[in-house]
């Protein structure tokens, strides 16, 4: 690990002006950071550390949402009232994640900025894209079983692996960020990015921007909606394939859909136009099937990972199926039911 100076702020804007430094990196929880400064993965100059700000708060909007403060745990939010309320699917995808002792100390600001858990990407010794841009991406070619299979490029092939944000995909959320030139708010669509010619770019946030808070609109999926992860073991894995699904039904039809795939690309994976399929549809396993093919059309695999297509479009169906039905996946249980 690298020397480093560690700052700790106690408001935002002088944790902005600590941030200034282009080599600073935030510290919340460190579930994440910390494991990538142990492996020199990451060597930052500066440790911003913003657990003294006053982001751990979780309040309604005028609107009929809620609004996350970035430091609110990933255990406080999933346990929350009105999370578990409004919006359980947010809930279920969070507790289906890491381990307890994890969910304490992770940050809803930190889930979204988690890096990938490609083999190559922790291993200095190897090519990389991400962690060193022009040298090559060792997974092509290499042990590239848990990789994507959907919006990858010839520079990358790398997953997302937070399960939160695929909920927040499907919830419509939006990142509230504060930098040297003010705040923004940032569609959750918008905020992730594919890799590109840019593989090193996570997101769209700008240099020296923090995030301070993640908005949810008002929800209407609080009886039809699951997350259905899969993984190689029953607890303490990353997805292979995940699927969020939130449903509103109109006389035994679908009103509005929203699928999110997670374990697939670089960013959570929604098709907006394959959603429009099931609106007014009386739901069936074909029509489930039919979406499910739409979705995966420009999918690739890469060799190892060839079975994610299949089991992708299997788990949307059973995902559908189950948020249709109003029988989520139970956490508690983890094997698929």
């Amino acid at each position: 690990m690298n020397r480093f100076d560690y700052v700790r702020p106690d408001n935002v804007s002088d944790a902005i002006r600590a941030l200034a430094t282009g080599s600073s990196k935030v510290l919340a929880g460190g579930t994440n950071l910390v494991d990538l400064m142990k492996y020199d993965v990451e060597r930052p100059g500066r440790i911003v550390d913003i657990n003294r700000l006053p982001l751990k708060e979780i309040t309604p909007t005028a609107e009929g949402g809620l609004r996350i403060g970035a430091l609110v745990s990933n255990t406080d939010l999933a346990w929350n009232d009105d999370i578990r309320r409004q919006y359980p699917l947010l809930a279920s995808a969070i507790l289906a994640g890491a381990s307890p002792q994890l969910r304490n100390a992770a940050t809803t600001g930190g889930n979204l900025l988690q890096r990938t858990r490609c083999y190559y990407f922790y291993d200095p010794s190897t090519a990389c894209n991400k962690r060193d841009p022009g040298t090559g991406c060792s997974a092509i070619g290499g042990v590239n079983r848990i990789h994507a299979i959907l919006g990858a490029s010839p520079d990358c092939i790398a997953v997302h692996p937070s399960d939160m944000c695929v909920a927040l995909a499907a919830l419509n959320a939006s990142v509230d960020v504060e930098g040297p030139d003010g705040k923004r708010s940032i569609p959750f669509s918008d905020f992730h990015r594919l890799p590109g010619s840019e593989p090193q770019r996570d997101n769209t946030m700008s240099s020296g921007e923090l995030i301070t808070a993640v908005v949810l609109p008002p929800s209407d999926f609080g009886a039809n909606y699951t997350y259905l992860k899969i993984r190689d073991r029953l607890s303490y894995a990353f997805a292979l394939v995940s699927v969020a699904v939130g449903l509103t039904l109109k006389a035994d039809a679908i009103d509005e859909a929203r699928v999110a795939l997670g374990g697939v690309a670089h960013k959570p994976w929604r098709d907006t136009a394959a959603e429009e399929l099931l609106r007014g549809q009386r739901p069936d396993t074909q029509l489930f099937l039919k979406f499910a093919d739409q979705v995966l059309t420009p999918a690739h695999g890469q060799g190892e990972n060839n079975f994610k297509i299949e089991l992708a479009r299997r788990a949307m169906v059973r995902a559908l199926h189950q948020a249709f039905a109003g029988t989520p996946q139970d956490q508690s249980v983890k094997s698929v039911q």
